[in-house]
């Protein structure tokens, strides 16, 4: 005979196996907010001891571990709250920030800040092309349910970019225009990251403060073995993180020490 547990609500502790009481409720509360139950609030201690018929030290427990998690946060005078989710990225292969939110299921939108052409001689030398050389920018702040996540600016070579000038990026992403529109399909590339403080601007596009996590992606993608484009990305490092699969064989990640930067003034 199966035992179907309840959709929403508590799961009392069973007291005979060998899992304390405490694992047990912080397991549950795991489960129910998979469920969307504590959108208003998790429960106070009081309640959540009626509930599970537990004692308030199991309670504070449980609590503590999901804090320690990340999974809620708590203030004094005020409910837990269900911190959301970050958004993760496997590094073993070339990715779209948006490919990579449209999988989470997260609905996203951008504020195209710059679709133009332009001309930058730093940009061009990373391309391998000359200095006059047009390009095609495209900067967006981009938006994962309502809050804004990251600001990305994107150089391409005019060449081969000049159709996205027309394109409305508002809802669509970058690397599937250039695929649709263009017939260009970027294949490889290379990306640096690195943690660092968010410069004025951009954490106020960000609505963070200048303390919050923040990851730096610098980018250069390329078709066919020919580089096509540069990418800077700033992306919160609260609401985002990398994953890597490796093997000695396929993939390595190799660290590089830099010297202590010093900011103006």
């Amino acid at each position: 005979m199966s035992v179907h547990l309840p959709a929403v609500g508590a799961v009392l502790p069973n007291r005979t196996s060998p899992v304390p009481l405490w694992a047990q409720v912080c397991a549950d509360l795991r489960r129910r907010m998979a469920l969307g139950e504590f959108v208003a609030g998790v429960p106070g201690e009081h309640a959540l001891v009626d509930q599970y018929e537990v004692s308030r030290h199991t309670v504070r427990e449980a609590l503590r571990v999901l804090r320690g998690e990340g999974l809620i946060r708590s203030e004094r005078g005020r409910a837990s709250t269900v911190e959301p989710s970050p958004f993760s990225q496997n590094l073993g292969s070339l990715y779209s920030l948006f490919r990579t939110l449209e999988e989470h299921g997260i609905f996203q939108v951008n504020t195209v800040r710059r679709q133009s052409l332009t001309r930058n001689s730093t940009i061009a030398e990373r391309l391998g092309v000359d200095g006059d050389a047009d390009l095609v920018v495209v900067e967006r702040l981009r938006f994962a349910d309502d809050s804004p996540l990251a600001l990305d600016t994107s150089w391409l070579l005019a060449d081969c970019a000049r159709p996205l000038l027309d394109v409305d990026f508002t809802h669509h992403g970058l690397y599937d225009s250039l695929s649709r529109i263009c017939g260009v399909h970027m294949d490889s590339g290379r990306e640096r990251i690195e943690a660092v403080r968010a410069p004025e601007h951009v954490a106020a596009l960000l609505e963070v403060g200048r303390d919050t996590p923040m990851f730096l992606m610098e980018r250069v993608a390329s078709s066919e073995g020919s580089p096509l484009e540069c990418r800077e990305t700033f992306i919160r490092g609260d609401r985002f993180r990398l994953d890597i699969d490796w093997s000695d064989s396929r993939y390595s990640v190799a660290g590089v020490a830099h010297p202590t930067r010093i900011e103006s003034q």
